[in-house]
């Protein structure tokens, strides 16, 4: 049942329940009946379907049958249904055998009569109904309830999530060709246990395997870890074509619909949760304890915009604002901008996905998602968990691909909006030639923090430095980069620093100590140390660290950094901090503005009048007060000014500009004759 969702087959199971559970089990409390071993209880067929997301039916009257099974098989509707009929023990093998033929054909005198009967009989058998079974994949199941009727105006439930009219029975197919790549009858599910996982990607909603070209590696033993299906530029046309069909039933989802899928994608990861988490370590090698960090975020996105999808308010305004305007007013609302291109990096492949696909889902804007090709798994497994929701066909897609084909993610004109998060060499290139959509950027940062006083304590404050510099191995946009420190606490302060840097322990992410896992390739590991060296031949000093063992840089801590230095210019996305004194906090304020980026910035300071100093005054995005900046809630605005970006990220912030306003302007309204 679960694997036929999951691969959308249509496909009807006809359950012929003779209670044979249930009768085991009535006798071994009524009559004594022997055990043998057994503990058994008759399980609730329609319930156990509606877990796993297909429709299910229960027989309660015999005229029922023929109606069901001819809905179910010849009806507009496809997917997974299932009917259980209640029947004696004689008639199980009967109507395999000899009716089941003549119902397909519609003949059903002679099968009414023994319905009826077997109903009738069915009262005198004492039910036990076990609890419904929790599915593999970790979806709540639905009481069941029984069928009055299969007309579509009694939709079923299924975990929350009711079948709705904006999901269209007549959406056009996509493409031969595309329609040719669907995951096979005979595919392995990606939770068998195989030495290397093959993971589909999602094209209009559904998985599709046309080939297993990317290598997904482990970035600790360097190993492929899984493969994932890679999109062209074919199936990245058809899924723009997808999405742009979807608009219209998107925007006709009711709001407590669209909460209802972001609650059912926060059900299934929570219960799924090890799963992202070590998937995450695998892909990325990022610490598991930060990658369960990042999956708690996950759930932390999905809920706010859950929450924000209901309240996405309007504006009544009084336009009677001369006399020509006498009479004038107006209703402002906001409606879905359009389909939707999305751009994820590596470095939090999951959370920042989610804050592209949540806002999405929540407004009402199909979506199209391209996530990085080096952290691709917990991207897709969303899209496994959203192929299982009530969405209207073309809804979404997730596709790897590479860069060359990946072009229409920017040229497009289908699409309305382009939010992108990677380099800022990239998104900026990528603004240039986005056409006329609207583009949001979150781009990187060479994040500053100033230590102004010791507030609300030098433990604090080091973990707090520490934590942002070198969390997941420094490859964060707001990781810190530049520390000033007010002159008389320098001392005290860079050597508590020190210290705590060179007892953080490196080494495999999947094990719970390790603080410093790899970063994300070699490569990185070697322009990392490149810069150093730059650095110190410049006469910079390395405090501590300062190594490189493969892809594993040592967390590293400098000082008398040159203000040319690419370590203090650029962006390093890596474990490096340089620390620097001051004796004047206007001139630290200032120091902290002599970057081309602006993303966040962290003070640790008492005076209540220099923090809004630094507010008022700091170039950044995001001001942290008494923490690093590489703090980031996410319900609050986030994004950058120079080159760390353009737009704002943030749920409520994200729908705003997936939304495009739209008044009503009203004249005489409510003027009687």
């Amino acid at each position: 049942m679960e694997t036929a969702v999951r691969l959308d087959l249509n496909l009807t199971v006809l359950v012929l329940n003779d209670n044979a559970y249930g009768m085991i089990k009535w006798k071994q409390n009524a009559s004594h009946f022997d055990k043998f071993g057994l503990d058994l209880k008759n399980p609730d067929f329609v319930a156990y379907a509606q877990s796993y997301g297909a429709k299910g039916y229960r027989v309660t009257a015999a005229d029922e049958f023929s109606k069901i099974l001819q809905e179910c098989l010849h009806g507009s509707e496809r997917g997974v249904k299932l009917i259980e009929v209640p029947v004696d023990y004689t008639w199980a093998n009967m109507i395999l055998d000899k009716e089941l033929p003549g119902i397909i054909n519609d003949i059903m005198p002679a099968t009414k009569p023994r319905i009826s009967y077997s109903l009738s009989m069915a009262s005198n058998v004492p039910q036990t109904v076990d609890e419904v079974p929790s599915p593999t994949r970790g979806t709540s199941a639905t009481p069941s309830s029984k069928l009055d009727s299969v007309k579509a105006e009694h939709p079923q439930t299924v975990d929350g999530v009711e079948e709705s009219s904006a999901v269209s029975n007549e959406q056009e197919t996509l493409a031969p060709d595309v329609v040719a790549k669907e995951v096979p009858e005979n595919f392995e599910s990606k939770h068998e246990e195989s030495e290397v996982k093959l993971y589909p990607m999602y094209l209009a909603n559904r998985a599709m395997t046309p080939n297993s070209q990317l290598e997904v590696i482990n970035k600790y033993t360097n190993k492929v870890a899984a493969r994932c299906a890679m999109a062209s530029p074919a199936d990245i046309h058809n899924a723009v074509a997808a999405a742009e069909k979807a608009l219209p039933a998107m925007a006709a989802m009711a709001s407590y619909e669209r909460k209802a899928v972001l609650e059912k994608v926060v059900d299934e990861v929570k219960a799924r949760f090890e799963e992202f988490a070590h998937a995450l370590c695998v892909e990325a090698g990022k610490p598991i304890r930060d990658s369960r960090g990042e999956v708690q975020r996950l759930i932390d996105t999905f809920t706010i915009a859950a929450e924000e999808s209901v309240r996405i308010y309007g504006e009544y305004a009084p336009l009677d604002i001369s006399e020509r305007c006498k009479g004038y007013q107006s209703l402002v609302r906001r409606f879905p901008i359009g389909p939707v291109s999305m751009i994820s990096p590596f470095n939090f492949p999951l959370n920042l996905a989610a804050h592209k696909i949540a806002p999405a889902l929540a407004v009402g804007c199909p979506f199209v998602l391209k996530p990085a090709s080096r952290t691709p798994l917990g991207a897709l497994l969303l899209g496994e968990i959203l192929s299982r929701c009530n969405l209207p066909e073309g809804a979404f897609s997730i596709l790897p691909c590479s860069r060359d084909a990946a072009d229409l993610f920017v040229t497009d004109d289908r699409f309305k909006l382009l939010s992108f998060t990677g380099s800022p060499t990239i998104g900026w290139d990528m603004k240039a030639r986005a056409g006329k959509k609207k583009v949001v950027l979150e781009l990187g940062g060479n994040a500053a923090c100033v230590v102004e006083d010791i507030v609300p304590d030098l433990e604090t404050i080091v973990e707090r430095i520490i934590h942002g510099a070198f969390y997941q191995s420094g490859q964060s946009c707001i990781s810190v980069q530049r520390v000033y420190i007010r002159e008389e606490l320098y001392e005290t302060v860079s050597s508590a620093l020190v210290a705590k840097a060179s007892t953080l322990v490196k080494g495999d992410p999947s094990d719970e100590k390790t603080f410093i896992g790899p970063l994300i390739s070699e490569s990185d590991a070697k322009r990392i140390e490149g810069w150093v060296n730059e650095a110190v031949k410049g006469g910079a000093r390395v405090l501590t660290g300062g190594k490189r063992d493969g892809a594993f840089y040592d967390a590293t801590i400098l000082e008398d950094v040159s203000p040319e230095a690419q370590v203090h210019t650029e962006e390093v996305f890596g474990p490096t901090m340089e620390l620097a004194s001051y004796k004047d906090y206007k001139t630290a304020i200032a120091n902290v503005n002599q970057s081309k980026f602006g993303l966040q910035a962290g003070v640790f300071v008492a005076d209540l009048n220099k923090a809004f100093y630094a507010f008022e005054q700091l170039d950044v995005g995001g001001v942290c007060i008494n923490d690093a900046p590489s703090m980031r809630i996410d319900s609050q605005p986030y994004g950058g000014v120079k080159d760390s970006g353009l737009g704002r990220e943030g749920v409520r912030y994200a729908m705003e500009d997936m939304t495009e306003l739209r008044v009503m302007l009203l004249r005489n309204a409510g003027q009687l004759a």
